[in-house]
């Protein structure tokens, strides 16, 4: 079964940056959109931002100007580069690939800024 994994998350200070992969264990057809999500303890998964297409970027307004989505298709990965870090990012990062089959998501990665 394929599985997402992701990488690239750790402990930062704020405004210090990281970036986050998340690459597909095996061959996926038909991705047509590929996202990044988050959740805070307590706190409901938002979403963090999405790629539809290769060119469709679409941003939660927390992190928008700060927080940058791309794709590497040939790859079956997706990226998500993360600058100016606040503590209220702090999170568990999970990675999401849609195809028309259905959704497949990374089991999360951990993000911690703290002071």
């Amino acid at each position: 079964q394929v599985q997402l994994v992701e990488s690239g998350g750790g402990l930062v200070q704020p405004g210090e940056s990281l970036r986050l992969s998340c690459a597909a264990s095996g061959s996926i057809s038909n991705i047509y959109q590929m996202g990044w999500y988050r959740q805070a303890p307590g706190k409901q998964r938002e979403l963090v931002a999405t790629i539809t297409g290769g060119t469709i970027t679409n941003y939660g307004d927390s992190v928008k100007g700060r927080f940058t989505i791309s794709r590497d298709i040939a790859k079956n990965t997706v990226y998500l580069q993360m600058n100016s870090l606040k503590p209220e990012d702090t999170a568990v990062y999970s990675c999401t690939f849609r195809t028309y089959g259905g959704i497949y998501w990374g089991q999360g990665t951990q993000v911690t800024v703290f002071s």
